[in-house]
């Protein structure tokens, strides 16, 4: 059994991920500040004696004994990144380092969670990651996107200068249940409107195009991604094949939830890349993976937990 620090484990994508690690029979450390992260994602795991949990903000220093530590702390929604811009460059910086003198303390292994946002606004499409982007450094999106490139050459240089045994994944779009109801991400977004019977926003002419990987798909490849052989550092793409347009994702969303909400739309925000989709040849090759679950299948078990979610406040209210 290894000792595992998760931090922003409370959050979508790090509750899974303790979730994940704990049926694989690992002791995992949880670390959130619980500004996105909330305890209900984590609540059922709390009775588990294999399941630590430490409020703690990684722009501090951290001093626990582990053996793998996965970064994923960073909010990742525009609503939340850009309420404090200041504060997200500083948790992907400041955090960063953080997490790598602890690794490097300890001789620890430890995985960052980047982002295809790393890409920008692409011109080489599918993104390879051999593709250095588009990115606008002083856009209201830079926080994230230059924060998360900014960790990334972190890595890199500690696994230069330290011999610090890295791994970077670079996480495109994911969604499932847990994802924040009003984070303001396309597929929440989409389904917490038609089943309130509100209509769907749809950017520019909704001609953009995404790919969308199923969270459970996704801790797969993260997980594998950390167990690879100390020679592979990454950086990998980790995300879905299959590219939809915008529009089509809301017209899926109105059907599979039998809403009778309506589509409207508005024009393009700053700097929303028109195009997003992974080439995953490397994720094939090193870890064996790509993800299993369709479009279909995943939207049916979110709408299921959105469903629940909204019955709950109506309950509540």
């Amino acid at each position: 059994m290894k000792k595992i620090l998760v931090t922003g484990g409370a959050g979508f994508l790090g509750s899974h991920l303790c979730e994940h690690l704990l049926k694989a029979r690992e002791h995992v450390v949880c670390v959130d500040n619980f500004f996105t992260g909330a305890e209900r994602n984590i609540a059922h795991l709390l009775r588990d004696s294999h399941f630590e949990l430490r409020r703690h903000d990684i722009t501090f220093p951290l001093y626990v004994e582990v053996d793998r530590i996965y970064n994923l702390a960073c909010p990742a929604s525009p609503i939340h990144y850009q309420f404090d811009p200041v504060q997200t460059t500083r948790t992907s910086v400041h955090g960063a380092i953080n997490m790598l003198e602890l690794a490097k303390r300890l001789k620890a292994r430890i995985l960052q969670a980047s982002t295809s946002e790393v890409y920008g606004d692409p011109e080489v499409h599918p993104q390879p990651e051999s593709y250095w982007g588009r990115v606008n450094p002083i856009g209201a999106r830079s926080c994230y996107d230059e924060g998360k490139r900014c960790a990334e050459t972190l890595f890199f240089d500690y696994h230069r200068q330290h011999k610090l045994d890295i791994k970077v994944a670079r996480i495109f779009n994911t969604y499932g249940p847990r994802m924040h109801p009003n984070d303001g991400r396309v597929v929440s977004n989409f389904i917490v409107r038609a089943l309130r019977g509100d209509p769907l926003t749809v950017n520019g002419d909704g001609s953009q195009t995404r790919s969308f990987c199923y969270v459970d798909d996704l801790m797969d490849g993260l997980t594998k991604t950390m167990e690879t052989r100390r020679s592979f550092t990454g950086p990998v793409n980790l995300g879905s094949l299959e590219e939809f347009t915008i529009l089509d994702l809301a017209e899926r969303t109105i059907r599979l939830t039998k809403s009778k909400s309506r589509i409207k739309f508005r024009p393009l925000p700053q700097d929303d890349p028109k195009q997003r989709r992974p080439d995953i040849s490397l994720a094939r090759k090193k870890l064996n993976w790509a993800p299993k679950v369709s479009l279909d299948e995943g939207l049916k078990e979110t709408i299921r937990y959105f469903r629940r979610v909204l019955e709950r406040r109506l309950h509540a209210g």
